[in-house]
């Protein structure tokens, strides 16, 4: 008998227990939560139970249909309502329970519009990002102008920093929305369909940053959109939603079944792998 062979499972053991795999940063434990037009009236939607978990410097995209739950259950990574039943919580505290200041220092949301109740240079838009970290009636710290400044360079908005607000294109407002999001230091980014007034280009250059900033800076992104491609293009892991009912959660390949894609989008779907082992949906040329 080889030594060599016979201690080959005890050596990967060590390893294995010399390198544990990290703790989960978001970890959802069977979340479910209803609507409901009054307290006594029965539920007008119902979300769950939904489990999934997110790693630094991962992406997972929350895919489905108008009114499938996904705005929903952002709003519970958020910590901005609490689940009916289950748990969410943000390096082991459960997100709605945090203190807002807290909340605001450890996850950023990125809704689809961010209203602006008064005019604003970007600079000033950015700064607000600083806000949890500050003290009433307190300025912004040198250490407060260099992080906006640091956050404004990570989506290369730098030139921007001078305009307003209100005169900015779409895909101009979206880079300096996300940068007021980095400029919070969150470890959890949470995006509700960052892309949907961008166009293709837009769309590809904002995946891409993100895949950036979740790779050199560790944050765990979630991110809802409609885009079914650029989706499997750019996350590690697929969270896919129908009529409040968690479907399938996985890597690209393993969610991206033509079958299960039909019925969630109504549409004929074929899918082909591309060379890099991320799949391809592609609507029927007959449809």
């Amino acid at each position: 008998m080889n030594p060599a062979a016979g201690s080959s499972a005890p050596m990967q053991q060590r390893i294995h227990a010399a390198n544990p795999e990290p703790p989960a940063r978001l970890k959802v434990e069977q979340v479910s939560y209803a609507y409901a037009a009054t307290d006594r009236s029965a539920p007008e939607f119902t979300l769950g139970p939904v489990s999934f978990q997110a790693q630094p410097r991962e992406i997972v995209a929350i895919l489905g249909p108008n009114a499938s739950g996904k705005s929903t259950l952002l709003r519970l990574l958020a910590g901005l309502v609490k689940p009916l039943s289950g748990r969410v919580e943000i390096d082991g505290a459960e997100a709605s329970g945090l203190h807002l200041r807290t909340r605001a220092q450890r996850i950023a949301l990125v809704q689809q519009e961010s209203e602006l109740l008064f005019r604003l240079r970007v600079w000033e838009y950015v700064l607000q990002g600083r806000y949890p970290y500050g003290r009433r009636l307190r300025f912004e710290s040198p250490e407060d102008c260099l992080l906006a400044a640091n956050a404004l360079s990570q989506v290369a908005a730098d030139p921007l920093r001078d305009r307003w607000m209100h005169q900015l294109s779409g895909g101009e407002k979206q880079r300096v929305i996300l940068a007021r999001a980095l400029a919070q230091q969150p470890a959890l980014l949470l995006l509700d369909e960052p892309t949907q007034h961008l166009d293709i280009g837009g769309k590809v250059e904002l995946l891409r940053r993100l895949r950036r900033l979740a790779d050199d800076n560790g944050h765990s992104v979630i991110v809802v959109t409609h885009e079914l491609n650029l989706a499997a293009e750019f996350s590690d892991r697929i969270l896919l939603l129908h009529g409040g009912k968690c479907l399938r959660v996985g890597s690209p390949a393993e969610v991206y079944e033509p079958e299960i894609l039909e019925t969630v989008f109504g549409a004929p779907l074929e899918v082909e792998m591309r060379p890099n082992g991320r799949p391809r949906a592609i609507l029927r040329g007959n449809y």
